[in-house]
């Protein structure tokens, strides 16, 4: 490969990671059909060895196989090399998604993915969504004790509002906000990352290639697998598609200017979002993460980026597929109520 990955403070708080990550929902749920444990634990390995050490999991993918695999790839020493970051707060119900955030379940939701990752201390813990019932104060003292037992490093919230991330952040600092960001998703940009960057919280951009149509188009709406979790989302529908699919386009031809691959252009615009930013595309396949790495070596001026960031305003759909659990609707009650 050739490519030295950058290194980068994710926060305030002493957190360094990677300058890209690897999301590892995809290869345990939501996405198709699953790999072979073996050529899984292979890409993790392929990852770490090529300088991809922040990986990004949940209790909720799989669920829980997705920390199992994790735990399994690590033995034998590779757990040093890595920052692991999981996350706890989403329950699937058959179908209906729950959140919670109180303190008894963020305590066993904690002390259930040590066993599962099989370590110690988890790196980065988020609170995966947002518990609307629960003063975010409330949820707050619970991580802020895990930290304290050293049964977590570092603290971080998902989808989180400002106001959220603002009363969080002052029971215990926060060191990463996790939050959809890519050419096609936008909506932070205003309130959260501005407020990030105050508080000294890095930011950690999930699904930066748009769940895949950004780095192949509108094609691969056509191949998706029956069970796979993207059927569901507003974009990709046929009412928006055609509007969408002239999205991929222009980066397709900027991308065969700048001599790259449309995923590396993608990701290179969320990389030049700052030094704080720290994207987690995820994958299956090795060719796809060595493209993934690529993506650090394309450059971008400020015409490009502008060109580029101009094409948020031509997508068609909601961001996701439940708009409801996303920032906009995440502010908890007062701790007074």
């Amino acid at each position: 490969m050739g490519v030295n990955v950058p290194r980068i403070k994710l926060g305030s708080q002493g957190l360094e990671v990677s300058k890209q990550g690897l999301g590892c929902m995809s290869i345990s749920s939501a996405y198709g059909p699953l790999k072979p444990e073996p050529d899984l634990i292979e890409l993790i390995h392929h990852a770490i060895n090529s300088g991809v050490t922040f990986l990004d999991t949940s209790d909720a993918y799989g669920p829980h196989t997705n920390e199992i695999l994790i735990g399994k790839a690590l033995k034998g020493g590779m757990r040093e090399k890595v920052q692991i970051a999981t996350k706890f707060g989403i329950i699937d119900l058959g179908g209906k998604m729950e959140v919670r955030g109180d303190p008894a379940y963020v305590r066993a939701a904690c002390e259930a993915s040590l066993k599962r990752l099989d370590v110690d201390c988890i790196d980065l813990y988020y609170a995966h969504r947002i518990d609307t019932h629960v003063p975010i104060e409330v949820t707050m003292g619970e991580l802020k004790k895990l930290v304290e037992e050293g049964k977590i490093k570092y603290v971080g919230l998902s989808e989180a509002s400002v106001s959220t991330i603002r009363r969080a952040h002052a029971v215990h600092p926060i060191t990463a906000v996790q939050n959809e960001w890519s050419l096609w998703s936008r909506d932070l940009e205003q309130e959260l990352v501005p407020t990030c960057r105050e508080l000294g919280i890095g930011i950690v951009p999930y699904s930066p290639l748009g769940r895949g149509f950004l780095s192949v188009g509108p094609k691969f709406i056509q191949n998706l697998p029956e069970g796979d979790y993207r059927k569901m989302f507003p974009r990709f529908q046929a009412e928006n598609l055609e509007s969408n699919k002239v999205v991929y386009e222009k980066i397709s031809e900027m991308a065969t200017r700048k001599g790259c691959s449309p995923a590396q252009l993608a990701l290179a615009w969320v990389h030049h979002q700052g030094d704080d930013v720290s994207p987690i595309p995820g994958t299956s396949k090795i060719n796809n993460l060595n493209e993934n790495i690529g993506a650090l070596l394309v450059k971008l001026n400020l015409e490009e980026m502008t060109q580029l960031s101009a094409l948020a305003d031509m997508v068609n759909g909601e961001r996701h597929a439940f708009m409801g659990s996303t920032w906009t609707h995440s502010d908890t009650p007062p701790l007074s109520s």
